[in-house]
């Protein structure tokens, strides 16, 4: 391949790195990760709620993953208020797994914006055969991968299997009880995923340069040829 060719595909994905970097730490600091609704069934229950009547017991709730918001809904009008996971929450929810859910956050960051400058310094440098080569581009593009994948897998388990909804609406609620009505993931979350497949795509864009994968084992056509030569 051209060498243009190449600097245009470097130049490319380190344009990518970096946006997925920016996107990542913007989907941190926002409150978009998950979006739905909970269910007063206590209130519900005591009028005997149903059809058109329910719609007064159902509630709003959005958080990320330091803060939220949620309208509080139990017959009587809807009372919004603010909830910060740390330092409030913590004694409730998943604690290990909300703090991993962040830190690979920082790691994807941290590894994208490192992406970035080696595919910069790919394209307009002089790159050795070591981690500043392809090499190197391979394993941050596979650690950024990985990372959203991860991120997105522990949020996910966070959010269905630990019920992390229902743990949020019911903190210091000593009267009524609350279930999730519904649950979406909004557009942090998908941030994430966004940028697992951007790195991907990086990873196919070096090997569309002409650089092999890592521990591939090309055929070494002199050693061929010199026992060729042996035997005559």
């Amino acid at each position: 391949m051209a060498a243009q060719q190449k600097k245009l595909l470097f130049c490319t994905a380190g344009l990518l790195s970096l946006a997925c970097a920016l996107g990542a730490a913007a989907a941190v600091g926002s409150q978009l990760w998950l979006r739905g609704s909970v269910l007063c069934s206590t209130g519900a229950l005591l009028v005997n709620a149903s059809g058109p009547e329910l719609h007064k017991f159902i509630g709003d709730i959005q958080y990320g993953l330091f803060s939220g918001q949620r309208v509080r809904q139990c017959g009587l009008g809807g009372r919004p208020f603010q909830f910060s996971f740390f330092p409030d929450l913590l004694r409730i929810i998943p604690a290990s797994i909300h703090i991993s859910v962040i830190l690979f956050c920082t790691v994807l960051i941290v590894f994208a914006l490192v992406g970035a400058g080696f595919f910069m310094f790919n394209a307009f440098g002089s790159p050795y055969e070591t981690l500043h080569g392809p090499v190197g581009l391979y394993l941050w593009s596979f650690i950024s991968c990985s990372c959203g994948c991860l991120i997105m897998i522990l949020f996910s388990s966070e959010v269905k299997i630990h019920h992390l909804t229902e743990k949020i609406a019911n903190f210091k609620e000593g009267t009524f009880t609350f279930k999730t009505h519904s649950e979406q993931f909004a557009n942090s979350f998908w941030t994430i995923l966004v940028c697992s497949l951007v790195h991907f795509l990086n990873a196919l864009l070096i090997r569309f340069a002409g650089f092999e994968f890592p521990f591939s084992k090309p055929k070494d056509s002199g050693t061929i040829t010199g026992a060729v030569d042996l035997m005559y």
